[in-house]
């Protein structure tokens, strides 16, 4: 394989409407004449509002057509301001969404996390299509790839697991010639293959780590993630008014960052591309001539404080029903469970009588857990939570964090602190 052949991903606010797409192609025209592989991921909200379609099916409440037909409509409006009336790519976008019209006209799978990746993956389906189509259309040809011929996983659903050797092959097979000086190829992001030939998804946020599947398997140069910030900071700026830029940074800090649930990268992104020593670059197209961050082997043991906040965040306080111990025994069909419904644990605690577990609040695989150890164990369940994450903290930083919070639950290590917090009620002074 050729060294040279870079990969660029762009994810969905990079390509959300009309102007930003336009703003893309720009950017790429710097790239002419370079090796280069792209992936994209469906355009802006497009993955939520996909997600109500599935809802809606598996509910059978007669929205699921009207739901679709938004997301429709939105692809639409954008044709009508990129292309001129009677372009090829009007049918082609028709025919991505005819297969979802067809899953739609059936009885909802009896396996929801199927079904939602057999709905779901259209966004990136028809992203690609629209993008590839329009830098065609302004000289710069773009070969088309549909990554589930490529990106072969497990039929582990909506959080399927990659097949490497097989992978590795498909690339080779597919991928690599149509990847040449004459042209880009351009590819989703999220979506792949179970050998059956089922389409699959890795997972909310996933075209990072698919961006570094294809970086990992083609020995790219380097890859390059496009957000909407200037590159790695130190906290999320919808949040917090004083972040600052990291300009490098090291792998084993940016698994840490990522795992911790810092919203810059996928966590999964940092692992084959350390594996081969591949440069990652996070890069701002809104200013795309500025030096972003880089993350590679290089080491520095001075960072500032880093802060993560996930939303959306329960804790399930879970005690035994015969008022024994939560022993071994116990925890072994607790951690079997929390496999089998896929609950990713963010923080856990226990006493002599309980187990107390903070997980992403996804309702419907709680409620399938709850439901299946509740003969054994009773569950208490408290939502409405955040998990704040600060590597290399101090106090002063701590203390800024947890005004107005009450700590649920808390866990400390030398480089890092997690508290679980939920808001305090402001009290009324009494006069």
């Amino acid at each position: 394989m050729n060294s040279a052949i870079r990969v660029f991903k762009f994810g969905g606010a990079s390509i959300r409407d009309a102007e930003r797409i336009q703003n893309v192609a720009s950017i790429l025209q710097a790239y002419k004449g370079t090796r280069l592989l792209i992936v994209v991921s469906a355009m802006g909200k497009t993955t939520n509002a996909l997600e109500k379609v599935v809802a809606a099916h598996a509910a059978q409440d007669g929205k699921a057509f009207e739901l679709l037909n938004a997301v429709k409509t939105s692809h639409y409006q954008l044709l009508e301001q990129l292309f001129e009336p009677n372009d090829a790519i009007y049918a082609t976008l028709n025919d991505t969404f005819v297969e979802i019209e067809w899953a739609l006209e059936e009885e909802p799978h009896e396996d929801y996390d199927y079904m939602y990746d057999q709905i779901v993956s259209v966004g990136e389906l028809a992203s690609s299509r629209i993008v590839a189509a329009y830098l065609a259309k302004c000289d710069l040809p773009t070969h088309w790839l549909d990554a589930r011929d490529v990106i072969r996983t497990d039929n582990l659903y909506r959080s399927a697991g990659i097949l490497w050797d097989e992978t590795m092959e498909c690339m080779q097979r597919t991928a690599v010639a149509d990847i040449t000086e004459e042209q880009f190829v351009l590819t989703q992001g999220f979506i792949g293959s179970s050998s059956e030939n089922f389409t699959t998804t890795l997972g909310r946020e996933g075209s990072d780590y698919t961006a570094a599947i294809f970086s990992y398997c083609l020995d790219a140069k380097d890859m390059s993630i496009w957000k909407d910030v200037p590159g790695v900071l130190t906290a999320d700026p919808r949040l917090f008014e004083q972040v600052s830029k990291l300009d490098r940074l090291s792998y084993k800090e940016a698994v840490e960052m990522t795992y911790y649930g810092a919203k810059v990268i996928h966590p999964k992104t940092i692992k084959p591309l350390q594996n081969k020593h591949i440069p990652l670059h996070v890069k701002s197209f809104i200013e795309p001539e500025g030096s972003g961050t880089l993350i590679s082997n290089e080491v520095d043991d001075k960072y500032p404080p880093m802060v993560a906040i996930e939303h959306e965040q329960a804790v399930l306080y879970i005690s035994t029903r015969d008022f024994s111990f939560v022993a071994e025994h116990h925890m072994g069909v607790l951690f079997n469970k929390i496999a089998k419904y896929r609950l990713q644990v963010n923080l856990m605690q226990n006493t002599a009588i309980s187990f107390a577990i903070c997980v992403n609040n996804v309702s419907d695989r709680i409620q399938r857990f709850v439901q299946d150890i509740e003969q054994e164990f009773k569950v208490t369940i408290e939502e409405n939570l955040e998990l704040i994450t600060v590597r290399h903290y101090n106090q002063v930083t701590i203390d800024s964090l947890l005004l107005g919070k009450m700590v649920l639950l808390e866990g400390r290590t030398p480089q890092t602190i997690q508290l679980v917090v939920k808001d305090v009620p402001v009290m009324k002074r009494r006069v």
